[in-house]
């Protein structure tokens, strides 16, 4: 049995946890633009990493080596921080006050 008594309350709970998708694109390929999404930024992440240490050629200096794998490692860490990040879907709740606001479908800003 539930502990929320009133249809009001349950009405606000069922508001605050259903979720719509606002993306900006059909539901349904996002369960295919997630993946290619997170495939694209690990592939850039290897890209850069390989590009940097691919300057090394022949047998460099120990200095030289190291300057490079600090190099490659800041610009992985800077295309992590740029990588495609996954966004919760919007409450049901911000969705229709946003229609009631706009008169229109919701598109959220990525």
């Amino acid at each position: 049995m539930s502990s929320i008594k009133s249809p009001q309350d349950k009405e606000q709970q069922s508001l605050q946890k259903d979720r719509r998708n606002t993306y900006g694109e059909n539901s349904k390929s996002s369960r295919k633009n997630i993946r290619k999404g997170k495939q694209r930024s690990h592939m850039e992440e290897r890209r850069v990493a390989n590009a940097t240490l691919s300057a090394i050629k022949g047998n460099p200096e120990e200095d030289a080596v190291v300057a490079a794998e600090l190099q490659a490692r800041v610009r992985v860490i800077q295309s992590q921080r740029e990588a495609f990040r996954k966004r919760p879907d919007t409450p049901l709740k911000e969705v229709l006050d946003r229609k009631r606001i706009t008169g229109r479908r919701y598109l959220a800003i990525p």
